[in-house]
């Protein structure tokens, strides 16, 4: 199995309250996936960090092998999501994939 584990930070223009909006939106959208993309075992987007946190939110999802990630990337239901509800809030992106 592959790990896809990314962390994000939101803008700093937005508000405490239009991010919190936005954190809920990827969550939506991005857990919404479950069941569409073939490979795609698992996937979580924590949006309640504690305060020592330097991340807005994170992604934690679970694919059969690195193909399925890769396959995942692409998927028209991931980039949908990715283009319209990630991608225009964020200003930093951490990613870190790997085996278990």
């Amino acid at each position: 199995m592959v790990k896809h584990v990314i962390l994000w930070t939101l803008k700093n223009e937005y508000s405490k309250e239009e991010k919190e909006a936005i954190k809920a939106e990827i969550k939506a959208g991005l857990e919404g996936l479950a069941g569409q993309i073939p490979g795609l075992l698992e996937i979580h987007v924590n949006i309640n960090g504690l305060e020592s946190s330097n991340a807005d939110l994170m992604l934690d999802s679970t694919f059969t092998d690195e193909a399925a990630l890769k396959g995942y990337s692409v998927h028209p239901a991931h980039v949908a999501v990715a283009n319209g509800k990630v991608r225009p809030h964020t200003a930093i992106r951490s990613c870190l994939d790997f085996t278990v």
